[in-house]
């Protein structure tokens, strides 16, 4: 009995210890804002933001170009006819119109 009340008191400290640091180690791992996992998932969030924003680069430059068109001394024509057509809600009389959905883009 004796041996077993010196074994206690000789190692409650150590497992304390030990105890803490797997708790430290097991939350570097899998915390929720410093671990490795949420890391990995930060990394994911970045390359996803980084895939939206060149998608929003690109309708930009779109953009861009067509209202180069419509701006200035050298103003594209056809462009001109275009958005004049779309804002009067007017066609020729040899046009077809194809109607599509509005969330479907031709350009």
């Amino acid at each position: 009995m004796r041996a077993i009340k010196r074994t206690i008191q000789v190692l409650w400290l150590p497992l304390i210890f030990a105890g803490l640091i797997w708790h430290f180690a097991w939350y570097a791992v899998h915390g929720p804002r410093v671990g490795s996992l949420a890391r990995e998932a930060k990394a994911a969030e970045i390359e996803a933001a980084r895939i939206t924003l060149a998608q929003a680069e690109t309708e930009r430059e779109a953009m861009e170009r067509r209202v180069a068109g419509l701006r200035g001394d050298r103003i594209d024509r056809d462009q001109l006819d275009e958005r004049a057509r779309a804002l009067l809600n007017m066609v020729g009389k040899n046009e077809l119109v194809m109607p599509y959905g509005p969330n479907k883009r031709l350009f």
